[in-house]
């Protein structure tokens, strides 16, 4: 009897530490749940009933970003979800994934639902119809997936496409909660260096924190010990951040850098800027 009480409090605690709810019935495979936290009340929503409810229809995704072709799934808007959200105009959707990948979409993406705009989907992985594994993985983009459609879907940044998705929540901006993302306030509101900024925080901080700034552990701070524009070249960055590959590779290497439809050149020369303005501010934060 303790043994199996022992067990059962280590899969408690596994459960909590993805942030995922599994509900589980005799002879069954356990079930995810999408935890969506607003408004200080968290609200579960188990897979078989997300796709029992009537507004989930199937969604066409020309070229979807986790598989690079067409996909279709089933999915509900996820606006629908966020029903009774009050928040102020500047706060976030924070989007926890299974292995700790945390992208922020603003909140007035995710609440559209005009076609003429971009709409997010939560697509639902069903048990009787999984997805293929994504490219060069063993795992699916499920349970749950942001995906996009409408007239400016080709907007949304690939970083604002989670894939295997346990948890969302309402958050202040990046800015506001976390200010040690902030460049010299003396700079002109032009200025490259908070292009690069704006940049960093939907295409980098989803993996990578800068002077502890961001809520993912996926990869290295940018900022401490030392910045990259510390060790490497502007060109080898450059490279690094277009191909990982291309620079240096290993068995355990998570990146799989940004293409050119991604990210431009000038875009990631803007990272960098970036960058190499933070490498000036590590003591000041």
């Amino acid at each position: 009897m303790s043994t199996s009480r022992s067990a059962k409090r280590v899969m408690l605690l596994s459960i909590i530490i993805v942030s995922v709810v599994f509900l589980a019935s005799p002879g069954a495979s356990a079930e995810p749940v999408l935890d969506v936290a607003i408004n200080g009340e968290t609200r579960h929503f188990a897979r078989d009933a997300l796709l029992a409810r009537p507004e989930v229809i199937n969604v066409e995704i020309a070229n979807d970003i986790a598989y690079d072709k067409a996909m279709r799934f089933r999915a509900i808007p996820l606006a629908v979800l966020l029903a009774g959200l009050t928040a102020p105009a500047d706060s976030v959707i924070e989007t926890v994934a299974l292995d700790g990948f945390a992208a922020h979409l603003p909140l007035d993406l995710v609440t559209n639902t005009d076609p003429a705009k971009a709409v997010a989907w939560l697509a639902i992985e069903p048990e009787d119809a999984r997805w293929p594994p994504l490219p060069g993985k063993a795992a699916s983009a499920g349970p749950f997936y942001i995906v996009w459609t409408g007239a400016l879907a080709a907007t949304i940044r690939s970083e604002q496409w989670p894939y295997q998705v346990a948890k969302l929540e309402i958050q202040p901006s990046p800015a506001a909660r976390w200010p040690a993302l902030g460049v010299d306030p003396t700079l002109p509101a032009a200025h490259p260096v908070r292009a690069g900024k704006a940049l960093y925080v939907t295409q980098c901080l989803p993996c990578h924190t800068i002077n502890g700034a961001g809520s993912s552990t996926v990869g290295p701070d940018m900022n401490k010990p030392m910045n990259p524009t510390e060790y490497l070249t502007r060109d080898g960055l450059h490279a690094l951040i277009r191909d990982p590959r291309s620079v240096r590779s290993w068995p355990g290497l998570l990146m799989p850098g940004f293409a050119a439809d991604q990210m431009s050149d000038r875009e990631i020369d803007l990272v960098i800027d970036y960058l190499a303005h933070m490498a000036a501010r590590r003591s000041s934060q």
